[in-house]
């Protein structure tokens, strides 16, 4: 029971449903009492333990079926003499047909190449070409299903591997005493011939099913491979080398990621709301009840919610950066709701209101848009800031500048930085450059690195997203 489990939730982690070792453990003892028997009972159970969102609940029934159906001896194969009495009947009812454990022609039951002695019914000894004969699907459905676990099936993981799967499994299942009884009949007399052609069929019938389920193998423990390992690739590259095509992955990329970060904070933020018993009060709230512990008192924590300023620079290769920087920014309000953005290039302006819409796409393009035009100027945008903002900077406030320091020759002020430091609780410089181009042309690096706390290189969404962890870590 607990293998076909095993490989079930290996399943759903590949169709990106989020499972836990304590929901693993809890799917086992939901299925220790519902068992195998009723198929929608046993769905309804484990949707319970194993899906959460809706998200997940569509990912787990599509995953059920195929992972709980065996379907390859549902027709009857060619040359077959007789079928099975009863057997159109199995096959129909799906929660018939799947021997007498209930499910034990699962996609994927069983160990992964643990072996196969005891597994299966007659492995060791069977007899293929009578059972071909015979028409017996449920039998034909055992004998596949613990071929498969002999040799390992769920542990597939490339296109390539159809062909070495399928063969291995054909020989478990005795393969090659088939060919020699085959072998044998062709060459006696006409009876047997005609028996040899019909096995013939049957055999390549059986090689075309055994094809098919290694197929649907392949497809349901590797669903979401290829984009996994592409999401896995464009959290690590340069933002400015994105292609467009890759928008609508790095969009939802973002969201997992803030979907993440809220998720971590905000269990983080209510352990130190609660802060920690105090002892001395509760002892006096409780002494009518002669010291019995009816009611108890906690410390109370201050929260002590961050402002956060993003001045983004969003000119040329910057603005890739500075768009996904302000996205995260603002799918965390949950948790950080106190942000106000500024963009420019050469003049600052605030860009906050813009986020206020739904749309948080529009907003970026407008933002960008309105203040990406003209040669960087990084002096008039820490003047514009001054104007605008030095009087709402205080002990709270964490200032982000993301930009490559680039200003074209010109003074970028950084006494302005200065007096911005003095005031704010820290400033962040985020850099999308490699280091060593720092303080090359007419990079400004060395100039206004002094006046941060820290200056880092932020030129991917996990660098962004480091960042953004970091901001949230400390906000409290």
């Amino acid at each position: 029971m607990t293998e076909v489990l095993g490989d079930f939730i290996r399943a759903l982690r590949a169709a990106d449903v989020r499972i836990s070792t304590s929901e693993s453990i809890d799917a086992g003892a939901v299925l220790g009492l519902v068992g195998y028997d009723d198929r929608l009972l046993l769905r309804y159970a484990l949707s319970q333990v194993l899906a959460k969102t809706e998200d997940e609940k569509q990912a787990f029934a599509e995953t059920f079926d195929r992972f709980f159906a065996f379907d390859q001896f549902k027709t009857k194969a060619p040359g077959t003499e007789r079928e099975q009495q009863g057997g159109e009947r199995r096959d129909g009812d799906p929660q018939q047909g799947q021997g007498g454990t209930g499910l034990p022609g699962t996609v994927g039951s069983g160990p992964g190449g643990e072996g196969g002695e005891g597994e299966g019914e007659g492995l060791g000894n069977i007899d293929l070409a009578a059972l071909l004969e015979s028409g017996d699907q449920a039998r034909l459905q055992m004998a596949l299903a613990a071929a498969a676990r002999q040799v390992g099936l769920n542990r597939i993981r490339l296109f390539t591997q159809r062909g070495m799967y399928a063969r291995r499994i054909m020989e478990a299942m005795g393969l090659e005493a088939l060919d020699r009884l085959i072998a044998e009949d062709h060459a006696g007399d006409p009876a047997q011939q005609a028996r040899a052609r019909r096995l013939d069929e049957l055999r390549e019938a059986l090689r075309l099913q055994v094809r098919d389920y290694v197929e649907k193998q392949l497809k349901l423990f590797t669903a979401n491979t290829g984009r996994r390992l592409r999401e896995e690739v464009l959290e690590r590259v340069r933002l400015s080398n994105l292609d467009h095509r890759d928008m609508k992955i790095m969009r939802e990329l973002v969201r997992k990621m803030a979907k993440r970060l809220i998720s971590l904070h905000s269990r983080r933020r209510k352990q130190d709301r609660r802060g920690a018993l105090d002892v001395r009060h509760t002892i006096r709230k409780n002494i009518e009840f002669d010291g019995l512990l009816f009611h108890t008192v906690w410390k109370k924590t201050k929260i002590d919610r961050p402002k956060v300023m993003a001045v983004c620079d969003v000119s040329g290769s910057v603005a890739a950066v500075a768009r996904f920087l302000l996205m995260f920014l603002y799918s965390l309000q949950e948790v950080l709701p106190e942000v106000r953005s500024f963009a420019f290039s050469n003049k600052l302006g605030e860009v906050t209101s813009l986020f206020g819409q739904p749309d948080i796409e529009h907003a970026l393009t407008e933002a960008l848009s309105k203040h990406g035009g003209g040669s960087t100027d990084y002096g008039q945008a820490f003047v514009d800031l001054e104007a605008l903002a030095m009087d709402d900077i205080d002990h709270r406030t964490t200032v982000l500048i993301l930009g490559d320091a680039r200003s074209n020759f010109g003074d970028p002020r950084a006494d302005i930085l200065q007096k911005i430091h003095h005031r704010a609780r820290r400033v962040l410089f985020l850099n999308p450059e490699p280091r060593g181009l720092w303080n090359s042309g007419d990079s400004e690096m060395r100039r206004l690195g002094p006046h941060c706390d820290r200056t880092l290189t932020c030129a991917s969404l996990k660098d962004l997203e480091r960042v953004v962890s970091d901001l949230l870590r400390t906000a409290v």
